[in-house]
Order: C-alpha cells, then sequence, then structure tokens
C-alpha cells in the first residue's frame, strides 16, 4: 500500500484529513474513496509504528481518511546516528538528505563552514531546512521508515560547536584525510566506542564540505572530542564520504 507521513496523532478509528503534502501525493496517484494506504508519523507515544487506512472522502485540495488497525513494526536502526554536514552545493544536498534517511539517520545538522560554496541565513535557510524536510519525508515513505530524522537549522560550524553539550556516550567521529587518522572500523572497536556494546551507542560524525574542514576547524573540533576517522586512501566527495560513513556504522 503507498505509504505517507502524517504528524498528527493516529488512533484506530480516527478520521481526519491528511497533510496538503500526503493529499496531494494521493491525487496524483488518482486514488479514490475505499482505496487503503498506510500512514506513520504520529506524535503521541503510542503511535510509533504504522497504521492502516482508508480513503472516505476525495476533495479538491483535501482528502480525509479513516485510520484502522496498528502495526508496531520498526525499520529503525538500533544505533542513533546524527549527521553534522559541511553543506555540499548545488542539487547534492538534496541527495546526501534522501540517502542518509534511506539508511537510517536519527538527524542531520547543516553547517556552514570555512570552505562552504554553499551560503544560507535568514528566510532562505529556513526555506532550504523545510524543502530537506520534505525530501526526508519522501525518502522514508519509500524506504518504510518510521521516524523522519530531525533536520536542524543552518548553523555556522563554530556556533555549534558551542552550542553542543554532547552526552558522555555519544561516540564523536571527524572525517578527515590528516596524517594520525584511524581507519573508522578500528576506532568503532576501541573500548571506548564498544563499552554499551557497538550496536547501542550513539555516534555524532562531523564531515567537511568539498576541500573539508581547514586544520583550524579541525582543531577546534578536536577540541571538542571528536576523533579523527579516515575511509581509506581514496578522496571521496563530501557527500559520497558522508554516506560512506553511514554504510559503516548502520550496515
Amino acid at each position: 500500500m503507498p505509504r505517507f507521513f502524517c504528524p498528527a496523532p493516529l488512533t484506530t478509528g480516527a478520521e481526519l484529513n491528511l497533510p496538503s503534502g500526503a493529499a496531494r501525493h494521493v491525487q496524483v496517484l488518482r486514488l479514490q474513496p475505499g482505496d487503503r494506504i498506510t500512514l506513520f508519523g504520529g506524535t503521541s507515544s503510542h503511535c510509533q509504528g504504522e497504521f492502516e487506512a482508508a480513503i472516505t472522502e476525495m476533495g479538491r485540495s483535501n482528502v480525509r481518511v479513516r485510520v484502522g488497525a496498528h502495526h508496531p513494526v520498526q525499520r529503525e536502526a538500533l544505533r542513533a546516528v546524527h549527521l553534522a554536514i559541511g553543506m555540499p552545493a548545488n542539487d547534492r544536498m538534496d541527495w546526501l538528505v534522501e540517502k542518509a534517511t534511506e539508511l537510517g539517520v536519527a538527524s542531520i545538522q547543516p553547517l556552514m563552514t570555512e570552505r562552504s560554496v554553499l551560503r544560507l541565513s535568514g528566510e532562505r535557510a529556513d526555506k532550504k531546512v523545510a524543502h530537506w524536510h520534505s525530501v526526508a519525508v519522501a525518502a522514508c515513505e519509500q524506504c518504510g521508515g518510521n521516524r523522519v530524522p530531525t533536520l536542524h537549522p543552518v548553523l555556522t560550524l563554530p556556533a555549534w560547536l558551542q552550542a553542543q553539550n554532547f552526552s558522555p556516550s555519544t561516540v564523536l567521529l571527524l572525517l578527515s584525510l590528516t596524517d594520525g587518522s584511524r581507519a573508522l572500523r578500528e576506532r568503532l572497536h576501541d573500548g571506548a566506542a564498544t563499552a554499551a556494546g557497538p550496536s547501542l551507542l550513539p555516534i555524532t560524525f562531523l564531515s567537511g564540505p568539498e576541500g573539508g574542514l581547514s586544520p583550524g576547524e579541525e582543531a577546534a573540533a578536536a577540541a571538542r572530542g571528536f576523533a579523527p576517522v579516515t575511509l581509506g586512501s581514496r578522496v571521496l566527495r563530501a557527500e559520497t564520504a558522508a554516506l560512506a560513513a553511514l554504510v559503516g556504522v548502520l550496515s
């Protein structure tokens, strides 16, 4: 059945109008009253998983559904992995958000760094984050995920580092090409990374844009506890490196 994100609280037997984006998608698919769909994304604690639903009314701009049986299925990663990324330019950030969502990332923090080509602020930044959220929603609808990753507001790297209060249990990793960086696989098998179980400790990855982070930025990240890791001898594009790191810890 087609899957749609619905952030309203979901309970069996309730009737509600779909959000505008989901309603447009239903109309594009030419679904009709009586057709069945799947909803996910309820905000209440008992609304984890997904719900069956039946379309009851089709208007010019609204779609009304009756919520059916609840299925507590989850397809999320056991480990929460957060990605702080120096935003790649053009449509590469869209592609990165889509693929990171499919892989199961928990949140994405878009960053502006010294070498960032993409510079965003104010209303333009807000619109971009809203667009990336819609990209993540569409990816969840397609891949079967029931939790849309959080898309944080755009920040500069110094502002983000200063604002963070990292939990002592979080593994902080910096994708780096500097000498002395350890292989990601080795770092994950350190005693500190596996003390509470290798599949459970949360990870925050910090990755640069095109050209990577500057030496000063890497030093600032190291001062906050980020350990440099490498993915191998090849130099990967910014979006490829971030996704390869996610595959390494979520697969």
